[in-house]
């Protein structure tokens, strides 16, 4: 699949931490790997080495990154979160477990009339995260 294949992309803005973000997300989910990448290098528009613009995926879906070389004054909300269907009781604990580290809880890891395991939080970059298992 080229990059234009998809042609709707979640598209996240960090300020110098979207390739750490890159491998920790992709350390955490099947069939997931950074497709492309291109850094910043001397003497240009952002911090030498930090993303110009990359591309990863996570169980299949592409997403695109940058780490922006201007300051603005908004980061990541929960209003817009990635929302995943775990495939096992054990991958939806240990990516919380590991998502959580440095994060904040939205909504804690439980049952709930609409998900029999669910949990809603931000990782220590500020992304929305909602993690459902329905068993089976």
């Amino acid at each position: 699949m080229s990059n234009t294949d998809q042609k709707v992309m979640t598209f996240l803005m960090f300020t110098g931490q979207a390739e750490e973000a890159m491998k920790m997300y992709i350390s955490l989910f099947d069939q997931s790997e950074i497709i492309s990448i291109s850094r910043y290098g001397p003497n240009e528009a952002g911090a030498e080495g930090t993303v110009v613009q990359a591309v990863f995926s996570l169980k299949g879906q592409r997403f695109m990154c940058i780490d922006s070389s201007v300051t603005h004054q908004f980061t990541f909300t929960p209003s817009m979160s990635l929302y995943v269907t775990c495939d096992s009781d054990e991958e939806i604990t240990r990516i919380y477990e590991q998502l959580s580290q440095g994060g904040t809880v939205l909504m804690p890891l439980g049952s709930y009339p609409f998900s029999p395991k669910y949990v809603w939080l931000a990782d220590k970059f500020g992304v929305s995260w909602q993690l459902s298992y329905y068993g089976g």
